[in-house]
């Protein structure tokens, strides 16, 4: 096998767990003990020791010595792409994914770092260049991504497929106003999230829908449903598998759900034009400070 196909780890079960249906239950898997740092050497400079905390970080590790490789260790192409933003976060370096695959450990990263930053008469070729603001055209393109995801719905027609759905029950008391302003005040903060998608003669393009008007017919829908226990998750598939419309609407929406007076469930429901799912994290945050703050 190529390198890249070859596994990083092995797990001897007694059996394949199963469904009650007789197919490969892949939730019941046991994940594979990956360890770092056994019987590697230890950093011997400050950028190596930095990177290995760093890839150890992004492994969920609780260390990796230099020699390890982060592929080996169960790195993917996602959690390669976060190592490298907290690289050229750290270091200030202009490093890209292909050169943590051409150098997968942080003895051989810490080398072209240092090779980049010792150029011609001591001139660093891989400065991060510094973020600006930039003037926005009068249409604003897609982005490639946002491209594919618009062509796909074009091609499919409207569908759940590019679906996010995310639900969180809350235990308490809730104050039902706060949390409806709390995803206004969040969806307004996030263009993306206030972002239609139609086209003209065929070619789509962005419309930020501006916070102060993102209102009807462009407001965040916030339903509030009964539900119990045994009909929740069929009540939750029923929404998350709605279709959005890109061109006429949010690409999100939240629905409440009500089990008891101190027992619910929110979910939010994204498109992947606007959202995916390492923006989880910082969507949650801002919602629990901006119903905090209500």
């Amino acid at each position: 096998l190529p390198e890249y196909m070859v596994p990083s780890a092995f797990v001897t079960l007694d059996a394949l767990p199963l469904t009650a249906n007789g197919k490969l239950d892949r939730r019941a898997l046991p994940k594979p003990a990956l360890r770092g740092g056994a019987g590697g050497q230890a950093a011997r400079t400050p950028a190596e020791e930095v990177l290995c905390t760093l890839f150890a970080e992004a492994l969920g590790l609780a260390s990796v010595s230099v020699d390890d490789d982060f592929f080996r260790l169960g790195g993917h192409s996602l959690l390669a792409t976060r190592l490298v933003a907290r690289v050229r976060e750290i270091f200030g370096v202009q490093v890209l994914v292909r050169d943590l695959f051409r150098h997968p450990t942080a003895a051989a990263l810490a080398g072209q770092i240092a090779d980049g930053q010792d150029g011609q008469d001591g001139q660093s070729d891989t400065t991060r260049p510094a973020l600006t603001a930039g003037s926005r055209p009068a249409r604003l393109p897609l982005s490639p991504s946002q491209q594919r995801l618009w062509f796909l719905d074009q091609m499919e027609g409207p569908s759940a497929t590019y679906n996010i759905p995310l639900a969180i029950r809350l235990t308490g008391g809730l104050d039902r106003d706060a949390l409806r302003g709390a995803v206004s005040d969040v969806v307004a903060r996030h263009e993306a999230l206030r972002t239609l998608f139609p086209a003209e003669n065929g070619e789509p393009y962005q419309r930020i829908v501006p916070a102060e008007r993102a209102e009807a017919p462009f407001a965040v829908p916030f339903a509030v449903l009964g539900a119990d226990e045994d009909t929740l998750a069929a009540r939750i598939g029923e929404e998350a598998g709605r279709p959005f419309i890109l061109d006429s609407e949010l690409p999100v929406r939240a629905v409440l759900f009500e089990l008891a007076p101190n027992e619910h469930v929110l979910l939010l429901v994204m498109h992947h034009i606007a959202s995916d799912g390492w923006s989880n994290t910082p969507l949650m945050r801002d919602l629990g400070i901006a119903y905090g703050a209500r």
